[in-house]
Parts: C-alpha cells; sequence; structure tokens
C-alpha cells in the first residue's frame, strides 16, 4: 500500500458520507467499480453504513465509456446531491490525447468549475487533468503520471504538481497517480472514518493477490465474512477490549442483551460456546499480528491485554497446537 502524504480531517459524520462517482464520455469505470466495493465492504467491517456510493453522470442515461463499454446511469449529479465527487481516469497516451479529452468534455469540466464549489473534488490517473482543467486545483498540491508531469505543468501553472508523490489529500480535494489510485483515496477515507486495522483486514482479503491461508482454527473469524449484525458486532467489541476484560456478562451487557440470550444467539449460529468463540476472535488477532508483524510475543500480549505472556502461549498452543513461534514460522509471509 502506498503512504499518504496528508489525510483528509474530515470529522465523523451522523450520516454516511455521500460520494458521487461520476462517469463521463471516454473514462475508465473500473476503478469507480473497485473504490465502490472496498468502502461497501468496511461499512460491512463497521457493522453501519458510513458511505454511501452513487454512480452518476451529468444527466441520467447511457455513458459511453473506453473500450466500448456502455453503462446506464439512472442517477444525474444534481439528483444525487453527494458531499464528494470522485472523478475516474482516461485512456490517453500522449498529452495530445488528454488535451483532446478535456475539450471533448467540456461540459464535465464547466460543472467541476462553477456548480461543484463546495464539494469535495476526488481523481486519479489522468482524471486529475480534469480537475486541473476546471481550476479547482489551482495553488493546491497534486499528483500527476510522471509521463504527463511536463506537458500539465506547462499547461495549468498554478497547480502545484509534485509527479513524485502517489497520493495527496487535502481538506477539499484528492488526487492519485496509475489506474489504481482509487486504492489510496479509498485507504485515506476507511483510515479516516474506521481505522487503519480495518484497512488492513480488507487489504488482505481484497487486495493482496495471495492472501495468507490461515491456520484452521481461524478460518472463520475474518469480521467480514460473519453472516449476521451479532456476530459483527460481537466480534468488533471482543477486538476492542483486552483479553482480560473480557467476560459473557460483560458481552452481554455491552450489546443490550442477558448473558443466556447472547449464549444461545451465538451457540446457534455458530456451534460454539460464546466464551469459547470470544477466546477464538481473540486470538486471531494474535495470529494475525504474529503473520504480519515481527513483535515479540511480550509486546503482543501487552497490546492485546492479556495477563502474562504465558497466559497466551499457554491459550495458543491450545487452540492451535503450535507455539505462537511455530506459528509465525508457518504461515508468516
Amino acid at each position: 500500500m502506498a503512504r499518504l502524504d496528508t489525510i483528509d480531517s474530515v470529522s465523523a459524520m451522523p450520516k454516511p458520507l455521500r460520494i458521487g462517482l461520476l462517469l463521463f464520455p471516454g473514462c475508465m469505470p473500473a476503478g469507480l467499480f473497485a473504490f465502490s466495493d472496498m468502502l461497501h465492504a468496511a461499512n460491512r467491517r463497521a457493522n453501519r453504513m458510513l458511505f454511501e456510493t452513487h454512480y452518476v453522470a451529468l444527466r441520467a442515461g447511457t455513458v459511453e465509456c473506453a473500450q466500448g463499454v456502455s453503462l446506464h446511469i439512472a442517477r444525474s449529479l444534481d439528483n444525487a446531491n453527494p458531499d464528494a465527487v470522485l472523478l475516474p481516469g482516461f485512456w490517453a497516451e500522449s498529452a495530445q490525447q488528454v488535451e483532446n479529452t478535456i475539450v471533448a468534455n467540456a461540459s464535465v469540466v464547466s460543472v467541476l468549475a462553477t456548480r461543484l464549489k463546495r464539494i469535495r473534488l476526488w481523481s486519479y490517473c489522468s482524471g486529475v487533468c480534469l480537475l486541473a482543467a476546471s481550476g479547482q486545483l489551482n495553488d493546491q498540491p497534486a499528483t500527476i503520471t510522471w509521463w504527463l508531469a511536463e506537458a500539465m505543468a506547462q499547461r495549468y501553472k498554478k497547480v502545484k504538481w509534485q509527479s513524485e508523490r502517489n497520493c495527496i489529500v487535502t481538506t477539499r480535494t484528492a488526487t492519485a497517480s496509475g489506474v489504481n489510485g482509487y486504492l489510496p483515496i479509498a485507504q485515506a477515507l476507511i483510515e479516516q472514518h474506521v481505522s487503519p486495522d480495518v484497512m488492513r483486514d480488507l487489504v488482505n482479503l481484497m487486495v493482496l493477490p495471495r492472501p495468507v491461508q490461515p491456520h484452521r482454527a481461524f478460518q472463520a473469524m475474518s469480521l467480514i465474512e460473519q453472516s449476521s449484525s451479532l456476530l459483527r458486532q460481537l466480534h468488533a467489541l471482543v477486538e476492542q477490549l483486552p483479553a482480560e476484560q473480557i467476560s459473557v456478562q460483560r458481552l452481554a451487557e455491552q450489546l443490550g442483551m442477558s448473558e443466556r440470550t447472547l449464549a444461545r444467539k451465538v451457540s446457534s449460529e455458530t456451534g460454539i460456546a460464546i466464551a469459547a468463540y470470544a477466546r477464538c476472535i481473540k486470538l486471531n488477532q494474535v495470529s494475525e499480528r504474529l503473520i504480519r508483524t515481527s513483535s515479540p510475543v511480550s509486546t503482543l500480549s501487552a497490546e492485546l491485554g492479556f495477563s502474562s505472556d504465558s497466559n497466551l502461549r499457554r491459550m495458543f498452543k491450545g487452540l492451535t497446537s503450535l507455539t505462537p513461534l511455530e506459528y509465525r514460522q508457518r504461515f508468516a509471509r
């Protein structure tokens, strides 16, 4: 994952952040699909609607995208009333092709320039050039694909182009280079509104070409894979609590039900007693950190709230038949 240079300081909102995924003639829509899927996964991981995405165009109807792809868009940009708009890239092999696409999409540039002044504007790949043409990047730092850097610096001199950076997020704009530039923008949003840990989970599940094959004891422990809202809430709660503070009584109180009701529901959905299931969730956190970090067991024990290193080792081996060291040697990348 690319490091973000600046993170948008968007405060928590009581309603979902509405994001318009803006399609226009000649655009490459694949990144918008992936961006929407990442935010949908973040909503499931957080167990609440934090992001609401809508595919939009200047006018409802069919949009002729790149490579002969036609998409029917049911909602116009005006009707969507978004808090933010994400603009994808378009196919271009030269600076002249970029200029031709900008001219062909003069109506998009005009709307960006005049009607979206109070909306957050994000773009990646060559789509950044449309934002530059609208004047919305004037006097701001912005990324640019390296082979376009010289031409864009001459064409849009008020933009503080920075071709050496792959993503820049400010209070109102976000730009990222490359056709996968949607990913660091999604990363900024998810880390800000949920957490960096959740983003790492989603990368493991959705981005890495060869995800870790976990021990059979943890194969069903991913939060995003849980079948019900209760199990997702339970996972999130157990992961937040120190290991030594986890009890059936506390879990039931936090989830707003009796111990008996919680035990019955968890047993019915998982076939495992609530105490054993909660223990497995916590030890899954241990397993993930053994795989992804080189931190010693003593550090993991302190971070996750176990009473002692020896207690962590005993519980971990009891579940997996492996010591933490053996587990790391077998499963770490």
